[in-house]
This record gives structure tokens, C-alpha cells and sequence, in this order.
């Protein structure tokens, strides 16, 4: 029998980067100030991002944009959802049966809870200049604080993969 051997260097990694983003701001109105600061069309996707995680299954809203001329997918994605769980409470009450609804705060990437929004940037490493990025991002009013992000460090990093 013959042994196939595959060489992982044959297939081609994906560079991409993420930027932090610490903001109040609704998702459509930082997608906005993005946009008129970096001279981009962050549009709102039709398939939203979803995780299983332990309480079920997430949903976090994403805006997308392809820059043709540069070859860079842009990706806006929220980090925080709330969760409404319902749980019959026929145990505690032995008259009347009761709903109780919980919210769960759920995160995409639960290392980083403080970092409201990920901006991923999937870009050819020799084009793109990161650092003047996150000044730009940095300058926009509505923004606390951005700042980039080492992927490698990350366990939930297979969450930014879609």
C-alpha cells in the first residue's frame, strides 16, 4: 500500500490582521465613521456570523467590503451578543408553571470581553500599512480605543475564520 504524503507549505494561509475596537456606537453607525475615515464601503452582510457556543448558538452582526484595487476584504464583526435563554420553572412552583426567561452575554472572542467590535482585515502583509489603520481608526471621535491584536495568542481564534 502506498503512503501519500501532503506538505502542509503547499497550501496558501490567508494573512489577515484584527484590530480591536472599543466603541458605544451602534454597529450601522461605526460601519458609518469607518467608512468616511478610511475611505471604505463597509456594507451590512446578509449572512450574519454564527458560533455554537455552550447556550446555544450566537449571532453577530457583520458588515463586509472587498477593495478590488488593493486586493483587501474588510470585516466589521461585533464581539458581544445577548442571549435570551427561556427555562420552565415548573420546579420551584408546584402550582403554577412559570417561564423565566435569562439573558446571557455572549462574546465571539471571550479572551478579549472589553473589546466591543473586530475589525479583520485580510489583506497581502507587502500592501497594507496596519499601524496607519488603527491612527486613523484612533482619530474618529466615537472610538475609544483600537489597537491591533496577535491572533497567534488566541484560543477562540477559529471563531474569525468564515
Amino acid at each position: 500500500m502506498a503512503i501519500h504524503k501532503v506538505n502542509l507549505d503547499e497550501f496558501e494561509a490567508i494573512e489577515y490582521a484584527i484590530i480591536a475596537i472599543h466603541s458605544t456606537l451602534e454597529d450601522y453607525r461605526l460601519a458609518y465613521f469607518i467608512n468616511q475615515a478610511l475611505n471604505i464601503n463597509l456594507g451590512k452582510n446578509t449572512k450574519d456570523l454564527f458560533v455554537k457556543i455552550k447556550e446555544g448558538e450566537s449571532c453577530f452582526s457583520r458588515y463586509s467590503f472587498y477593495q478590488a484595487d488593493e486586493d483587501i476584504y474588510w470585516h466589521l464583526i461585533k464581539n458581544k451578543n445577548e442571549v435570551v435563554q427561556i427555562k420552565n420553572n415548573s420546579k420551584t412552583n408546584l402550582f403554577i408553571e412559570q417561564d423565566i426567561s435569562i439573558s446571557v452575554q455572549t462574546y465571539l472572542i471571550p479572551e478579549l470581553k472589553k473589546a466591543d467590535y473586530f475589525l479583520k482585515i485580510e489583506a497581502c502583509p507587502n500592501t497594507f500599512n496596519l499601524i496607519q489603520t488603527v491612527s486613523k481608526l484612533n482619530a474618529i471621535d466615537v472610538i475609544n480605543m483600537s489597537y491591533t491584536i496577535e491572533t497567534e495568542n488566541l484560543k477562540t481564534k477559529n471563531n474569525l475564520i468564515f
